[in-house]
């Protein structure tokens, strides 16, 4: 393997860290994260524990609202509205994905957008499509900072992003505009969805599908980021990409695990110290953080 063409986010993720906890030391007071977790899955579960001992780790206070699967939007809107007014606490995070009865707009569109550290809030996603400053998701938010450490310009550059979701498609493609590429954006249900990879010097592939993206659906010397979280028949966690098919063609791309997994819990605390900026404003220039 050519571990060259790797973007590692670990490695990534660490520098992140560093910087993160660098400018926690240097607050008054650490910053505080709610995080809200609705019923027994699993992954949420863990997610949620790998979060706690990252923030413990850069020096973030985390805490935790637990709820069982039957808990009612009301129950879950009334605790945000609390969260929102106490100024102990500077950013609220929703572990998603909610019980099926949840609607997650209706109960995500109700933390402040000041205190919104998923960026999905319509006041930040507006801000995005405006190229105004707000809270970027993020997961795309990291997928910016790993292409970017390529060192590659994305000035003019074909950019297709694979995936329409709210949390990381549309939100992915709005950035790279911002980054002046020209983009393409395609979904699962696009017909002959190579015809317009293979267009693409930077790659983002975020559906959830297994072996989704093949070699001759990529242009040779791309940039390929696999955002897709998938089990394979082996019970290992595998992307959208058929990773060892598509190494020998890119100039880079992303493990998975490994790759866009330790940057997204990144951006979550760089964003929940941009939250915190809002109400330290007179030590907005400790917490900046840059793209």
């Amino acid at each position: 393997m050519d571990t060259n063409k790797l973007i590692s986010g670990r490695k990534l993720a660490a520098l992140e860290k560093q910087k993160i906890k660098e400018k926690v030391e240097k607050l008054p007071r650490a910053p505080a994260l709610a995080v809200i977790l609705v019923g027994d899955n699993e992954a949420s579960h863990l997610y949620v524990r790998s979060k706690e001992k990252y923030a413990l780790e850069v020096g973030i206070k985390t805490e935790l609202f637990e709820f069982d699967g039957t808990t009612s939007a009301n129950t879950l809107i009334s605790l945000i509205e609390e969260l929102n007014e106490n100024k102990n606490i500077d950013g609220i995070l929703v572990q998603l994905p909610l019980p099926k009865h949840l609607k997650p707009e209706e109960i995500l569109f109700h933390i402040s957008p000041f205190k919104d550290v998923d960026g999905l809030h319509p006041v930040n996603r507006g801000k995005l499509m405006l190229k105004n400053q707000g809270i970027v998701p993020c997961t795309p938010k990291g997928c910016l900072k790993m292409i970017k450490s390529t060192g590659i310009s994305l000035e003019g550059k074909v950019a297709v992003v694979v995936g329409r979701s709210l949390l990381v498609g549309n939100p992915m493609a709005q950035i790279l505009l911002r980054e002046n590429c020209s983009v393409i954006q395609a979904h699962s249900h696009t017909k002959d969805l190579g015809s317009l990879t293979k267009q693409a010097d930077i790659l983002v592939s975020a559906v959830g599908q297994l072996n989704l993206i093949k070699a001759d659906m990529v242009k040779e010397g791309a940039i390929v980021i696999d955002v897709g979280m998938n089990r394979g028949k082996d019970g290992k966690l595998q992307g959208d990409v058929v990773f060892e098919e598509v190494l020998p063609k890119v100039s880079y791309i992303t493990p998975v695990p490994g790759g866009v997994g330790p940057m997204t819990i990144s951006m979550l605390f760089q964003n929940t110290l941009e939250c915190a900026a809002f109400f330290l404003p007179h030590l907005s220039d400790v917490i900046k953080t840059e793209e």
